[in-house]
């Protein structure tokens, strides 16, 4: 083989049994036809390679000549629609409930109980009998000191008499005066005295426990029950100075206490105290809830709830649906077609779990819940409900298609 590099068949080959070939000599036929079986092995194996590299290229090529190169499928992400609800813009601070009233029944006199016609924890109603006392040297001091009214009253009434007849001097006639007013007082104290043996119910309201027991001692002071009005309890709590100017009162208030786990009773507030505490920097606020079924009872705590503005019909999005890029926040809006775009958006009030758009949205808007960390801009997305299923909605024919 002569000029067997320019012919581009030697230089590629790997055939160890040709170096041990004797070239043969120039003017034999037999020469072409020793090398023929070499030549073909290559023509053979470039036909391979050629066909494998082609089928590798159609594959990239997509559906025919024409075709756009590959496609991603559609990304699954959980969506949530954009509906109106109501907002309210809240401050949430630990209360203390307390009644509307709440009194101890004391003794006013040295004395021996006698009765204590109330039932422990029971209802009582305004002026009902609490507490009997004995009574019978208070009762004896009104019947002394009526009589001692009565005799003054008389010597007055003489001494008028003689007055007019110029017997008496008016001397005479203004002492006899001032004994008769100072025996009405007596009568008055000494009715005032009996009147305290019978001790009764300020207020209607639920009565506590007793604290001493018929035939026991009272001294002046000593504690015989409590009374508690009930039908509308009472709620303090403390406000950070920064809320001052948005607080009045009127404002609904909303309370929950671990007794009622399930269950808020609602109010308004009606104390704002006009001095903050120098200390705390903190303002008193105080609220009235009704008690129906009078089942709040003084020393609960509550968690309360201070509405300072409601919009009924705020746009709203799940809070995870919301990522933030500098200063800005964005959502990803689904379209018609399946595709998504980031959205700039405004944000007003949020809680927990959901956040007001103020700007940038509309209502019925499709907004990527979860998985929007692997989205772009123009991405496609399967749209998913939260239980796994495919969403409802006007996407839902567009992302079929891009599934196909």
């Amino acid at each position: 083989m002569r000029g067997g590099g320019a012919n581009g068949y030697s230089a590629g080959l790997m055939i160890p049994s040709l170096p041990s070939i004797r070239r043969p000599k120039p003017h034999r036929r037999s020469a072409p036809f020793a090398v023929r079986p070499a030549i073909r092995r290559c023509t053979a194996g470039r036909t391979l390679a050629l066909f494998v590299a082609s089928f590798a290229l159609a594959s990239c090529g997509g559906k025919g000549a024409g075709g756009g190169g590959f496609q991603m499928p559609p990304t699954p992400v959980e969506v949530s629609r954009v509906e109106p609800q109501t907002v309210r813009d809240q401050f949430h601070a630990l209360g203390s409930i307390e009644s509307d009233e709440n009194v101890q029944i004391v003794s006013e006199l040295s004395a021996i109980v006698v009765a204590l016609p109330f039932t422990e924890g029971q209802s009582v109603e305004k002026n009902a009998l609490l507490a009997r006392l004995d009574d019978r040297e208070f009762r004896a001091a009104a019947q002394r000191d009526a009589a001692e009214l009565d005799r003054a009253r008389l010597a007055y009434d003489r001494a008028v008499k003689l007055s007019e007849q110029k017997v008496i001097s008016a001397q005479d006639l203004d002492d006899a005066q001032a004994t008769l007013k100072i025996a009405e007082a007596n009568v008055a104290l000494s009715r005032a005295r009996l009147d305290k043996t019978r001790i009764r119910a300020p207020f209607g309201g639920l009565v506590g426990r007793r604290r001493v027991s018929p035939g026991a001692y009272l001294s002046t002071g000593d504690v015989i029950t409590e009374l508690a009005r009930v039908d509308e309890m009472k709620v303090t709590l403390s406000m950070p100075e920064r809320y001052l100017g948005q607080l009045h009162p009127g404002l609904p208030v909303t309370i929950m206490t671990p007794a009622y786990p399930n269950e808020s009773f609602a109010g308004r507030l009606s104390v704002v105290d006009p001095i903050v505490d120098p200390q705390t920097r903190t303002v008193q606020l105080v609220a009235r809830i009704p008690n129906v079924g009078r089942r709040l009872r003084p020393g609960l705590s509550a968690d309360v709830s201070v509405t300072f503005a409601e919009r009924t019909r705020a746009l709203v999005v799940p809070d995870e649906a919301v990522f933030a890029e500098g200063n800005r926040s964005f959502v990803y809006v689904v379209k018609t077609d399946s595709s998504v775009t980031r959205t700039a958006i405004d944000l007003g009030s949020r809680d927990s779990s959901h956040v007001e758009v103020l700007r940038g949205l509309e209502r019925g808007a499709l907004v990527v819940r979860a998985g929007h960390q692997k989205l772009f801009e123009g991405a496609k997305v399967m749209p998913v409900s939260s239980a796994g299923g495919h969403a409802a909605g006007p996407s839902g024919k567009a992302a079929a298609e891009a599934r196909k």
